[in-house]
C-alpha cells in the first residue's frame, strides 16, 4: 500500500527506554500499558477508533508491534486522519501489527515469517538490530498480562 513511502527513523533508544521503565507490570494488559504511556497516544486512538480495544484486552496471548507517536508522525501528511475515516483499512493495518501468541525477542530468528492477525505475514530480521518488515524494534519484551509488546519506530503496512 504505502510501504514505499514509509521512512525508517533513527534508532532513538536501546532496549531499555527510560520512558517505559517501571511503567508496566504483568497485571496490566496490552491496552492498559499502551494507554498509560504518552508515547502511544496515536496508537491508542487508532485502536479505539477501529473498535479493537476489547479484543486487545482479551485473554490473548498477543504479540503487538507497537508504533510510537513519532512513527505515526513520520507517515505522509494526512495519512493518520484519512485512516481514522477509513475504519476497514485502519483495522487491516492495526491487525497487521499483531501476532497470535506471546513471541518474546529470544524466540525470533533472522528471516522468520510470522502470520499476523490480519492473515498476512511479517518478516523478522535479526542482526545488529531486530526489525519487523523493516521497522526497527526500539524496545522489546514489555510483558503484559495477555501478551507482549515490542516497540517499533515505524508503522508497517500490509500489501
Amino acid at each position: 500500500m504505502m510501504k514505499s513511502t514509509l521512512s525508517t527513523l533513527a534508532v532513538v533508544a536501546a532496549f531499555s527506554t527510560p520512558a517505559f521503565a517501571g511503567s508496566h507490570s504483568h497485571s496490566q494488559d496490552i491496552v492498559d500499558i499502551a494507554a498509560g504511556n504518552e508515547t502511544f497516544s496515536t496508537l491508542v486512538a487508532a485502536v479505539t477508533a477501529a473498535g479493537l480495544v476489547d479484543t486487545l484486552k482479551g485473554d490473548g496471548p498477543f504479540t503487538v508491534f507497537a508504533p510510537t507517536d513519532d512513527a505515526f508522525a513520520a507517515l505522509p501528511e494526512g495519512t493518520v486522519e484519512a485512516l481514522l475515516d477509513d475504519i476497514p483499512t485502519l483495522t487491516a493495518i492495526l491487525t497487521y501489527h499483531v501476532i497470535p501468541g506471546a513471541v518474546m525477542s529470544g524466540d525470533l530468528t533472522d528471516g522468520m515469517m510470522a502470520e499476523t492477525v490480519n492473515g498476512q505475514s511479517v518478516t523478522i530480521g535479526v542482526g545488529d538490530m531486530v526489525t519487523v518488515d523493516g521497522a526497527t524494534v526500539i524496545q522489546a519484551d514489555i510483558a503484559a498480562s495477555n501478551g507482549v509488546i515490542h516497540v517499533i519506530d515505524s508503522v508497517i503496512m500490509p500489501e
